[in-house]
């Protein structure tokens, strides 16, 4: 099978056929314009940890107490399982630019599994913190009843729901891409010689990962001084 490029089309008013030029052919102007809009992702989340920092300076003894009570062999799992993923996106586009668009496929096929399975464990995870009684919305998570944590807590417990939440967010983002970029190649839109595209979703899924190697000591090793010899406070 060949994989020669087919450019896109645009088709005027009176039945003319035009070649689009866009940004499949502006390799670094595709490359600017992406790593711009990394930029702001970089800001946003860098924001919520600068509040998460802040926040922990204020109430230091509730945060490690809550992070005591997460579960760390779920979160280190999950860590090991994107950082598997974050390598075989990168082994597909180094396939892709190699010529073996069949190989380059199949790793993101990997990747895809791959967030599948952080996405199964991190409902897991969600489901047991539910069954415990600490989710958004529940009363432990709010202030002035008697099942209340301590303030510090609910701040740690809202600042986590909310960033894992996004970036799960992220990765459910990130398998559509990777469907979509499939659908692609399998058009013939990407090809070796034109895959500014696998390069931007192989970028994007950089940082997806990226960012999961600062939440998980952020919120699972803060408190992991409490453990002798397993999850002593965990789920």
């Amino acid at each position: 099978m060949g994989h020669e490029y087919v450019p896109e089309i645009a088709t005027s008013r009176d039945g003319k056929e035009y070649e689009v030029q866009g940004w499949q052919g502006d390799f670094y102007g595709g490359k600017l314009g992406f790593w711009l809009f990394m930029l702001t992702e970089v800001m946003m989340f860098g924001a919520m940890f600068l509040t998460l920092t802040y926040y922990f300076t204020l109430h230091h003894a509730d945060f490690i107490n809550a992070s005591a009570s997460l579960n760390r062999y779920l979160g280190g799992f999950n860590t090991v399982v994107l950082l598997i993923s974050a390598l075989t996106m990168g082994l597909g586009l180094l396939k892709m630019r190699s010529g073996d668009v069949k190989g380059a496929k199949l790793m993101i096929w990997a990747t895809i599994l791959l967030a599948i399975v952080f996405l199964g464990v991190k409902a897991v995870e969600w489901t047991a913190e539910y069954n415990h009684g600490v989710f958004l919305g529940l009363d432990a998570l709010q202030s002035g009843n008697a099942h209340s944590k301590a303030f510090g807590e609910i701040l740690f417990f809202g600042m986590y729901f909310t960033m894992t939440g996004l970036h799960g967010f992220h990765i459910i983002i990130g398998i559509g891409l990777m469907i979509w970029l499939i659908k692609r190649i399998n058009a013939n839109k990407v090809t070796p010689g034109h895959h500014i595209l696998h390069w931007n979703i192989a970028l994007y899924w950089d940082l997806v990962h990226l960012i999961w190697v600062f939440v998980f000591p952020y919120f699972y090793m803060i408190g992991a001084g409490d453990v002798t010899g397993g999850v002593t406070h965990g789920h």
